[in-house]
């Protein structure tokens, strides 16, 4: 994992919320249920809350019924994993490539077309719609 974006602790703290520092730069978690992005069904991107890079394309959510929301793929490149073993268990941590900052974790329990699972913590991430993408590039 490369870290494209380093900033200071203190940096960070006044970058982001509380709750997105939380999640993001010390590996916690949301609880379940709370994050909007979990009804959001519109075509764009999720995208880090840390450093802004795009994470996962809308068209692979879906819904997993965890409470967070969940992804078949991430963007290629966009996401790196690691072993982690706290909470006396074994899972696969996945962080945001550029900034390192904590997303959430994978599991083997997904869909079609990958049979994998990212379970995001929604406060890790932003959503910019199709549309608003597209009208930034009209506007010339």
């Amino acid at each position: 994992m490369t870290e494209d974006v380093s900033m200071s602790e203190e940096e960070w703290r006044r970058k982001l919320t509380a709750e997105q520092f939380r999640v993001l730069r010390e590996h916690g978690t949301e609880r379940a249920g709370t994050s909007p992005l979990n009804r959001e069904k519109r075509a764009g991107v999720f995208a880090c809350a840390g450093c802004g890079a795009a994470l996962f394309d809308a068209a692979t959510k879906f819904e997993s019924g965890s409470g967070w929301p969940s992804f078949w793929a991430p963007i290629e490149g966009a996401v790196a994993t690691r072993t982690d073993g706290s909470l006396f268990m074994t899972r696969t941590e996945v962080l945001c490539a550029r900034c390192g900052g904590h997303l959430g974790h994978l599991f083997p329990d997904g869909p079609v077309p990958s049979g994998l699972r990212y379970c995001m913590n929604g406060a890790a991430m932003g959503f910019e719609p199709a549309q608003a993408a597209e009208d930034e590039g009209n506007q010339t």
